[in-house]
Order: structure tokens, then sequence, then C-alpha cells
């Protein structure tokens, strides 16, 4: 009797939808999505925490309190319009960040210029002029010079700060050199005078210097006759007490003779 022959079992057919597979779908679905609310999370947290600091820097370093020192050729308005150029710099946050460890310089007459913040709301900017003895005239400009001589600023506008200086010759200047003149210690003596000036709250519109350096001051229609450097602060002293009796008056002022024995002093009224 023939066997009969076995069938072999066929294969079972796989789910169209592997359950396994899709809960790993599920499961790394649910795993990105956790990671992209953590992201978004982090997002806001970070925009509503910069929100918050922004708001309290606003709010509590806006500056309300400028105070300007050392400034005496710009007004103190103008001193703020150069160190607070845009709105970000009404913020004391800001402008400390600006100028940390870092002056202001370029600006016609002063050296430099510093700030400090003195609290959230106030600040103080520090003016370091230039130490201008006077100016002279040349070729359209008014060349200011120090102490030393140097040129250190050339203006179109002529200084009500610092007289203008007459009788020097020159042939060239450059700016930050020296003015060649034969006679340098004249510069001191300049800076000396007009110092002298303030001092007695002496205003002289001209300072003028004669072939032998003698020294001649200008006061509106009163020119006076100083001479030499001797006794020039004995004679500054004395103009504050004669200049108020002469207003109004034109003339010559003689003090060249002026010293602490005679104490000569002469006016010579002319005739308008």
């Amino acid at each position: 009797m023939a066997k009969k022959k076995r069938r072999k079992p066929r294969p079972r057919k796989k789910n169209n939808i592997d359950i396994r597979s899709f809960f790993e779908k599920i499961t790394d679905s649910l795993r990105y999505n956790r990671s992209l609310y953590i992201i978004i999370g982090i997002v806001i947290a970070l925009f509503t925490v910069g929100l918050l600091v922004f708001t309290y820097i606003r709010d509590n370093y806006t500056i309300t309190n400028v105070y300007v020192t050392g400034n005496t050729h710009y007004t103190n308005e103008e001193v703020i319009d150069m160190v607070m150029t845009d709105k970000l710099c009404h913020n004391s946050l800001y402008l400390s960040l600006k100028y940390r460890n870092k002056s202001i310089e370029g600006v016609p007459f002063v050296e430099k210029m510093s700030v400090e913040i003195v609290s959230p709301d106030t600040v103080r900017i520090n003016v370091y002029e230039k130490a201008v003895a006077g100016y002279i005239s040349y070729l359209g400009h008014y060349i200011y010079f120090d102490r030393d001589g140097i040129v250190v600023e050339s203006s179109l506008e002529a200084s009500d700060d610092v007289p203008e200086v007459l009788g020097l010759s020159f042939s060239y200047v450059v700016l930050y050199e020296k003015l060649p003149i034969d006679n340098e210690e004249v510069f001191e003596e300049i800076l000396d005078i007009t110092q002298l000036l303030s001092k007695y709250n002496l205003k002289a519109n001209k300072i003028f210097f004669d072939s032998e350096y003698n020294l001649y001051l200008y006061f509106e229609g009163i020119e006076v006759s100083i001479g030499t450097k001797d006794y020039i602060d004995e004679k500054i002293i004395q103009l504050q007490y004669i200049l108020p009796k002469l207003e109004g008056k034109t003339g010559l002022l003689e003090m060249k003779d002026y010293d602490e024995d005679t104490k000569n002093v002469t006016f010579q009224e002319k005739k308008q």
C-alpha cells in the first residue's frame, strides 16, 4: 500500500501591520515630540527671562541725571550730545559698556572725555580740555597753541575764552608742532598772563608783543602798556581796580614803569 506524502505546512502570512514596529514608531514619535516640547519650553523660558531682564534694565538703568565737569569751551548740553549719541546711550549699562576702558577723543579743544557711572540712573562726564594759552590768526584760520607753543587746534571760529595774540613772527604753521618763533619763552608768559587775568576776572580781547617782546593788553577801548614781565602779578592786581574806573573811555594806560617803589601809573585819554 502506497504511503501518502505529507504536505509541508504553509508558512503563515505576516500581518500587514507589525504590532511591534507600530509601538516602536509610536514610542519614537512620543520621544521626538517630548524633545520638541522641551526645546520649545526652553526657548519660551529664555525669551521670558530675556524680556524680564530687558524690562528691568530699561526701567532701572535709564539715565535721568548727567553731571559734566571740567568743561569751559563747551556747554553741558553740547558735551552731553557728544557722549550720548543715540537712544541706547541713555541707558547707563549700555553706556558703561560702550566707554569701558575707553575715553572720547578727537573733539576740538578737548584732550579727552571719560564717562563715569555714579549709579544706575546717574552718570558723570569728565572733560579734560587742552591747556590753550591763546590763538593767532593765520591764512583765514584761528590757530590755538598751548604754553609750550605747540599748535593744538585749528578752527574757523575765534574763541571768547582765550585772547588773540599779535606781534609774533612766523613763516608757517604745522598742527601738533611748535610755532617757529625765536623767543620760545613767550608762550609760557602768555599762559601765565591769561591765568592771571582769569584769576582776577579780567578779560583781555588781545595780547600784543612788540619787536622787543614788551607786552600790551587790550580791553575794549583801553590799551594797557605792561612792558616786561617784571612785577606782572602786581600790575594785573592793580588792573582789576583801575579798569572799572575807565569804563566807557578810550586811551592808553601806562604801567610799564610800575614797581613796588614808584607804583607809577598814568592814563592818557584819547578824545573821540
